[in-house]
Order: C-alpha cells, then sequence, then structure tokens
C-alpha cells in the first residue's frame, strides 16, 4: 500500500508537470516585423503555404503536405520546398526544425516511421538545393499533432504534412 501510494503520488507530480501552462514557444512582437528590402532580396521572400501554420508556427517557411501513406514530394510540396530553401540560403544563421506527422490512421508505430520518412524527405530536397544540412533537424511526431481535428479526408490532408519551426 505503501509502494501505490508513492507511485501514484510520483505519476500525478509527473502529470501535473507535464502541464504547464507555459508555452514552450516564445510569443513574437509583432509590433515590427518588416523586413527591409535592402535585407532580404525579393526573389527569396517566402509565400507560406495556404494553411498549416499553427501555433507552433514560428517563422516565414511553409509546411508541405504529403498523400497517404506516402512519403514522396508532390510537385505543390516541391515548389515549397524550393521557397523554404531559398529563404534559408538568404539567411544563412537560421536554423530550423522539420516536424513530420501522419493523419490518426494506422499504428501509432508506423506512423511515427511515416512522419520520420515525410520530415526527412523534406529535408533531403532542401539539401540538395543547397539549404545547409546542419541548419535542419528532423523529428517525427507521427498523429500525437494533428493540425485538424477532423476525422474525414478534409481534416486527414491537413495533418499529412511537414512542418517548419524556426529555432
Amino acid at each position: 500500500m505503501k509502494h501505490s501510494m508513492k507511485g501514484l503520488l510520483a505519476l500525478l507530480l509527473m502529470i501535473t508537470a507535464g502541464c504547464s501552462s507555459k508555452s514552450a514557444v516564445a510569443p513574437t512582437d509583432t509590433a515590427d516585423t518588416s523586413v527591409s528590402p535592402e535585407a532580404t532580396p525579393s526573389a527569396v521572400v517566402s509565400t507560406p503555404s495556404g494553411y498549416g501554420f499553427d501555433e507552433f508556427q514560428t517563422g516565414p517557411l511553409g509546411d508541405v503536405f504529403y498523400e497517404f501513406d506516402s512519403s514522396e514530394l508532390s510537385a505543390d510540396a516541391a515548389g515549397q520546398l524550393k521557397q523554404n530553401a531559398a529563404w534559408m540560403g538568404a539567411n544563412a544563421t537560421a536554423a530550423t526544425l522539420v516536424q513530420g506527422h501522419c493523419d490518426e490512421r494506422g499504428t501509432s508505430e508506423y506512423n511515427i516511421a511515416l512522419g520520420e520518412r515525410r520530415a526527412d524527405s523534406a529535408k533531403e530536397y532542401m539539401v540538395r538545393l543547397g539549404a545547409s544540412a546542419a541548419s535542419i533537424e528532423t523529428v517525427s511526431y507521427g498523429e500525437e499533432r494533428p493540425f485538424a481535428q477532423g476525422h474525414d479526408e478534409a481534416a486527414w490532408s491537413k495533418n499529412r504534412r511537414a512542418h517548419f519551426v524556426l529555432k
């Protein structure tokens, strides 16, 4: 009984610590985030993809989206990655984290592996375009951090993505 109470207390402390109200991402100052035209050539200004920006997005890099059960890049994804690589090239000191995500279908283990392949395919493509491999890290969240909460193709298609976060 004594060990059960200690275990329960330890579990409650871990849950409480995991539910901290502090955000892992520092809020950005939105007072003046414009960049002077001299600092960034117009050819490398990134236009973010139509959706994919959520509370974790901290920069100008757009997300790329994948077909069901695939880590192959579509023409749209390649275009967005070209913009991202150009931005990274113009901002050589920037470092980014590429997060691989999946929809809710499939096992957790499979989705972690698929998310890793998605993040890796995005990174590898950007490196082939000239982005520094040392400035890009990857992680897979599988199905654990969905962008859209629905249970249909409209939601699933938004959750199959590589999400870019500036570090």
